[in-house]
């Protein structure tokens, strides 16, 4: 920050205090103070009393987001084309565009990052301290904001701010975005119709929240979505829609809701449809559980490959506890899961489907048998000519997918 914006916002918030005003209830209210102390602030300069401001609009804007916003971030969150910031130190501060970083020269102090995180938490109820050094929290715009403290790291403090395009709402924008290709988007619809259950996978960052939230998009407007995350990012349009998050626990260590809670609750709720943002761990096997019972799912989960996400999805239910075997639990993958949508990132930071998976509902050993339905073959989503062999959702709904998957084959 220039000294004349610092001298500015010490003024803005000595009046501030002097007229018990409430700065973060009105954008409006903080830019006439800014406006009001710029123009005397000028008046000044003009007389000697203090160097000139070369942009009083810039300076404003400055100025205003210090007060009521991220201060030097505000600009990056501000930017459409910025999907992510973070902060090794103060000096290290980076962001994200179209998935590759660059260094900015942003620069900040100590204390400085320790407001920012304090004001980013004020509004989520959430804390990030010694007995609880790490945090996952949603922004009031949505952004997830992540937050790691010493001694756990070296020495400064790690943030993440990770943003997400609220402007994808459907497959039809990320056919536009070059991530789908328009048949691959046209069988996914008719399989979210049909009350598939999908599991979306894929790598950090490889838009695997941005694809469950296009999906969802397609889901007939009468369903009652339930959806369950650690922390909010889904961002839905469907008109009944229940979002729950999970919550940590107090200073006393009580009062902690962890996602297995969550899915056990949402079974109560009259779902038509479950969504686990992300499984990690044991509520996996409460995913399953619920997927068993009949109740259309969508979740996503880290892998490799299509294939590697169905050996992670029946290996984590076994976190649970020493009574669960994977006798039960791959059998029940392979009858509860019916495709696997696969995403990766290049070095380019393109985001696009890789691979679509039919799951057959056969294990030989310890195999979980599944068919490719599309592949990219020279940078392109294709049919690969296999169908699925489980058709009995799509009849039920009066969908033939054949068509779609026959489509610009020989």
């Amino acid at each position: 920050m220039s000294s004349a914006a610092q001298i500015i916002t010490d003024r803005v918030r000595e009046r501030v205090r002097r007229d018990g005003a409430d700065l973060s209830t009105s954008t409006g209210l903080a830019q006439t103070y800014v406006r009001d102390e710029v123009r005397r602030y000028s008046e000044r300069a003009l007389a000697g009393a203090h160097p000139l401001i070369d942009d009083e609009a810039a300076t404003e804007r400055e100025v205003v987001a210090s007060l009521t916003g991220l201060g030097p971030l505000q600009e990056y969150l501000d930017d459409p084309s910025v999907e992510e910031i973070w902060i090794n130190s103060p000096t290290r501060i980076f962001i994200a565009r179209d998935g590759v970083s660059e260094l900015t020269n942003t620069v900040l102090t100590e204390a400085g990052v320790r407001d920012l995180v304090e004001r980013m938490l004020q509004s989520t109820g959430r804390r990030v301290d010694l007995s609880s050094p790490f945090v996952d929290a949603s922004l009031p715009d949505g952004s997830r904001l992540h937050v790691v403290i010493p001694d756990v790291t070296r020495k400064h403090m790690s943030v993440n701010i990770r943003k997400f395009r609220r402007s994808v709402r459907d497959l039809a924008q990320l056919v536009a975005l070059g991530s789908l290709s328009a048949q691959a988007a046209e069988f996914l619809r008719a399989s979210v119709g049909a009350g598939l259950n999908i599991l979306v996978s894929g790598a950090t960052q490889a838009g695997k929240t941005t694809l469950l939230g296009a999906l969802l998009g397609t889901a007939p407007a009468r369903e009652r979505i339930v959806t369950v995350e650690e922390t909010f990012e889904l961002d839905l349009s469907a008109q009944d829609v229940v979002a729950m998050q999970c919550r940590q626990a107090n200073l006393e260590g009580s009062g902690e809701i962890t996602l297995r809670r969550l899915i056990k609750e949402a079974l109560r709720m009259r779902p038509d449809r479950l969504i686990v943002g992300e499984v990690r761990e044991a509520e996996s096997l409460d995913l399953l559980i619920a997927l068993n019972s009949g109740l259309p799912g969508m979740c996503s989960i880290h892998a490799n490959s299509g294939r590697d996400a169905l050996v992670k999805l029946a290996t984590l239910p076994l976190l649970a506890g020493r009574n669960i075997d994977s006798s039960f639990v791959q059998p029940t993958v392979a009858s509860c899961i019916d495709l696997v949508v696969h995403l990766d990132i290049d070095r380019r930071g393109l985001r696009r489907v890789n691979e679509i998976l039919a799951v057959t509902g056969v294990v030989t050993g310890p195999v979980i048998e599944t068919s490719r339905l599309f592949a990219v073959r020279d940078g392109l989503l294709e049919p690969s000519g296999s169908y699925p062999t489980r058709t009995g959702k799509f009849e039920a709904a009066g969908i033939d997918p054949l068509p779609i998957l026959r489509r610009g084959l020989g």
